[in-house]
């Protein structure tokens, strides 16, 4: 795990600025390589960065950049290959020989041997970069799910990329202008992170499942091409039981697999199903191993999950370590926030997520396992609900639909049926129709003139149109909507504090084979999410959890919160006035934070929303134009 930059140009001295930008990314060591330029009808030379952490082979044979024999190829990494020994095996058969016991090393003769199709054999997490003297390209990749962070910008004779926005904008001379579709997406959606572009215009990202080749005499140019993608089959015919099987078998796969280490490793539990059972699969794993988990526990008992991280604890033996937070902590980290996650965040939850990061890094351990992507693939979030409601209606299942409405619109978080088949509707609407209603119910508090001005699209993605509804929001969220700034939000806060953070539910053979399951597997004919699942973990998770139907999380008590910080709320409101950022419209942005104090109004994430893209344009000097 590390921090990576590197440029391409015409003018390069040895800027090893990133190199401090990212200390955190890898305190253990750091290095750079320049080459001058070798083909006699360009001047650009290359420059490669790295910071370690060390995680495997703690020697100094692991460091970057990492060179071929030859000096042909030169590669700096971010993250870990877990199947690195297998195909350290496999390539040793067709006669590589090894130097150290790193997975760099390994990473760097795959690509030797295999080019660009090394990717598909690799299981784990990784953006890495690799100065390939022969094709005359620097060859950029991102791992399947983008775990792992990579992005680039142009300016004037340069290429230039980082594992973070901050060194980019630190480094280069990039304009720190807003994107206006990704601003009003974050505004109006929570959307963040998918796709190639990033709230600066001028910044860009890999996105996941891709690589980008430039031309080492031609740095303006480069295309990207994916290399992955979810399957789009049609379900597989299994019967629960070995589906629950097979699930079982993956999940502690990849488990095993993630325990790869040369330092110890720790979990995040917040006593929810994914958490819970990662820590069980370690301990399944690793029977005689001691297992440290971490766990922020709200001070609002209604979402406190003390209970079940002690009940997971009892079972596995696990050593529990708590952390607690309140409103005046989160408002003098803030501003430190907002500079690790470098674009604006969803809600305070992240803060959350912050803490116990911090809190592993105390009790000293470097590798932590976490649940990220199991309530995408899974369909863990109630609003799967009415998309697995429209497949029934779209395959004519109307009495199967009505029965699955009455009983899943009773669990908790649902607001009653008519509420779901309201949702239902929704997502079954015509794209245009859907297109034309969020075009013109844009909210008050939102400039619509100002964005349409700019060419922005004023609406959401509409509905899956595939007969599988269920199936195709899974994809959505999986690609856009939801892991991708997840994933984000992790990576910021647990290389803040040096921690490579592990998520073993992310691996393509565990995606392909749920992705490909039946709907009714994966949300059952009375709502319960997970359900194969939960099937898949009974005799190693506690029923009690497995039995669960609430959902919780990393949840802060944001709206007391936010309430308590009125002063602080208020302060920040006034500033943006003060700054006139042409996004808001300001009296509406009053009118409706009056509202919600008053108690007239509901109180939604658009109030962190507002404070949070604020501070965060004030802290980066964003220009809105």
């Amino acid at each position: 795990m590390c921090g990576i930059a590197g440029m391409i140009g015409e003018r390069i001295k040895d800027e090893t600025g990133p190199l401090q930008t990212l200390a955190h990314r890898g305190p253990d060591d750091s290095g750079w390589t320049i080459h001058p330029a070798h083909a006699r009808q360009t001047r650009a030379h290359s420059l490669l960065l790295h910071r370690r952490l060390s995680i495997l082979d703690l020697s100094q044979a692991g460091h970057q950049p990492m060179a071929s024999a030859d000096g042909a190829y030169t590669l700096v990494v971010n993250g870990e290959i877990y199947n690195y020994r297998e195909l350290r095996q496999e390539l040793q058969q067709l006669g590589c020989a090894f130097h150290t016991e790193t997975d760099t090393e390994v990473l760097l003769q795959a690509y030797i041997r295999w080019g660009p199709a090394c990717l598909g054999r690799l299981i784990g997490m990784f953006a890495f970069a690799v100065e390939d003297e022969r094709r005359r390209v620097l060859f950029l990749a991102r791992d399947f799910f983008g775990i792992k962070p990579l992005y680039y910008s142009r300016t004037p004779g340069v290429f230039a990329f980082a594992s973070e926005i901050k060194a980019l904008l630190e480094w280069q001379p990039i304009k720190r202008i807003v994107e206006p579709q990704r601003l009003y997406d974050y505004l109006r959606f929570g959307r963040t992170d998918h796709g190639a572009a990033t709230l600066f215009r001028d910044i860009k990202q890999v996105p996941a499942a891709h690589y980008l080749e430039v031309p080492l005499d031609r740095p303006e140019e480069g295309q990207l091409v994916r290399y992955w993608n979810l399957p789009a089959d049609g379900p597989l015919d299994l019967s629960f039981d070995e589906a629950a099987r097979r699930v079982r078998e993956l999940f502690l796969q990849n488990i095993n697999l993630h325990l790869r280490s040369d330092v110890p490793i720790g979990a995040a539990l917040s006593g929810g199903i994914d958490s819970s059972a990662i820590v069980a699969g370690m301990r399944a794993v690793e029977p005689r191993t001691e297992i440290h988990a971490f766990s922020y526990i709200a001070d609002d008992p209604a979402v406190s999950e003390e209970h079940w991280v002690e009940l997971v604890a009892g079972r596995t033996g696990a050593i529990v370590h708590k952390v607690r937070a309140n409103a005046d902590e989160l408002v003098a980290d803030l501003d430190h926030l907002i500079h690790t996650q470098d674009e604006p965040f969803g809600s305070t939850s992240i803060y959350a997520q912050h803490r116990v990061f911090r809190l592993a890094k105390e009790h000293g351990i470097k590798v932590m396992l976490d649940g990220q992507g199991a309530d995408e693939m899974l369909a863990g979030y109630r609003h799967f609900v009415p998309a697995r409601l429209g497949s029934l209606v779209r395959s004519g299942q109307l009495a199967e639909a009505y029965r699955f409405a009455s009983r899943a619109s009773q669990l908790p978080g649902m607001r009653g049926p008519l509420r779901l088949w309201l949702e239902t509707a929704r997502l079954l609407m015509p794209s245009a129709g859907a297109r034309w209603a969020n075009r013109w119910l844009v909210p008050s508090w939102l400039n619509a003139r100002w964005f349409r001005a700019r060419g922005v699209h004023l609406h959401a993605a509409t509905g899956s149109a595939d007969r599988d509804m269920l199936r195709g929001e899974l994809r959505q969220n999986i690609l856009e909507t939801s892991l991708p700034m997840l994933l984000r939000y992790e990576d910021r806060n647990s290389m803040a504090a040096s921690i490579e953070s592990r998520v073993p539910f992310l691996t393509p053979s565990l995606a392909e084979f749920l992705l490909r399951l039946p709907e009714d597997y994966l949300l059952s004919p009375d709502g319960t999410t997970k359900s194969v699942f939960r099937q898949a973990m009974r005799g190693l998770v506690p029923d009690a959890i497995l039995d669960r139907k609430d959902k919780i999380g990393f949840v802060t008590p944001e709206e007391r919160w936010l309430k308590t910080l009125r002063p602080w709320i208020e302060q920040t409101l006034a500033s943006a006035r003060a700054r006139s950022i042409p996004a808001f419209n300001m009296d509406a942005v009053q009118r409706d934070w009056n509202a919600v104090l008053a108690g007239k109004a509901r109180f939604d994430f658009r109030i962190w929303r507002w404070v949070n893209l604020i501070r965060w344009a004030e802290r980066f000097n964003v220009e809105f134009v």
